[in-house]
Order: C-alpha cells, then sequence, then structure tokens
C-alpha cells in the first residue's frame, strides 16, 4: 500500500505531519529519507504538533536524537553524521525503536543494521520551489494500523494533495 502526496508550502508538508501524528500510536516507527532541504524536519514539526509536543522542533543534526514529551513522547533521530560510517559503538537506538513512544528517523540509511525492518516509511524528494512529492508506506504488520487510518484520513482530506492511493 503505497500514498503519493504533493505539497506545495512548508504549512502543507507539517500539515501532513500534523495529520499522522494524531494518527500515532506508542510504538510507532517513521523512517524519512529524502536529500537535504526536502522537508524531512518541517514534516516533524507537524508530527509533534499532532503528537501535542509543546517544545519547538528542530533538526538534532549535532546531538543525533532530540526527546519530546507530548500526548506521547517524540524521540527524533537525525543519522546524517553517522554518513561517514566512523562511528562504530552501539548507540542503544533499539531502546528508543521499542520503547513508549514515537520514533522518527531522519537519514535511516546511516543507522545500518539497528533500523528495524517494520516501520512507516516515508521518501520526500524536492520538485519546485516549495514543492515536494512525499511517498508514503509502510513494511510490516505492526503498523497496518497506524498508516490504514493515515491512508483514510488523507484520502477524505484536500484532494490536490494526492497524487496516488495504491
Amino acid at each position: 500500500m503505497t500514498i503519493r502526496l504533493i505539497t506545495n508550502s512548508p504549512e502543507e508538508t507539517q500539515g501532513i505531519g500534523l495529520l499522522l501524528g494524531r494518527l500515532c500510536q506508542s510504538g510507532d516507527v517513521i523512517l524519512l529519507d529524502g536529500d537535504l532541504g526536502t522537508g524531512k524536519t518541517c514534516f516533524v514539526q507537524g508530527l509533534a504538533q499532532g503528537l501535542e509536543v509543546d517544545s519547538t522542533v528542530t533538526s538534532p543534526t549535532f546531538v543525533l536524537i532530540a526527546e519530546y514529551s507530548g500526548r506521547l513522547s517524540l524521540y527524533h533521530m537525525d543519522l546524517y553524521r553517522l554518513a561517514d560510517g566512523l562511528v562504530k559503538f552501539d548507540l542503544g537506538l533499539d531502546e528508543y525503536f521499542y520503547g513508549d513512544g514515537v520514533t522518527v528517523v531522519e537519514w535511516p540509511k546511516y543507522g545500518g543494521e539497528d533500523i528495524p525492518a517494520e516501520c512507516i516509511w516515508l521518501h520526500f524528494e524536492h520538485k519546485e520551489f516549495d514543492q515536494r512529492t512525499i511517498e508514503c508506506s509502510y513494511v510490516g504488520d505492526k503498523f497496518f494500523n497506524t498508516f490504514g487510518r493515515f491512508r483514510v484520513a488523507i484520502s477524505d482530506g484536500p484532494q490536490d494533495l494526492l497524487i496516488d492511493l495504491d
């Protein structure tokens, strides 16, 4: 099951995150893939709003993991700094992935074997000035409920955002 969306502003990208954040359940893992500047952190800011996080969400590039309290805890990881492959020690990521909050990972390809196989996956791509495409899918039975509710909410929402719904 795949959803393809288009957003035309940072606010629309945040809106997609807000919608998913309202639907998230404890233990959800969301992986965000895409080049620099494609809207990943903007999406997480909306997700945090949906999780009722009161703090300002920024990219945790220099700390790797930022934790926020809300309706559910939000664990926001940015693994871009691991791109050089020099970090070989155990980061304890599994404590977040299998914890009681929602874990969001930017640049999951740098997490290696620590990244769970089952997840909600979003791929961001820059198209024009503020326009982005977001391809959403999931892997594993664990995320069927959250993704299914997200799919229904998207199909009931503004049709100008929806490109394709498989």
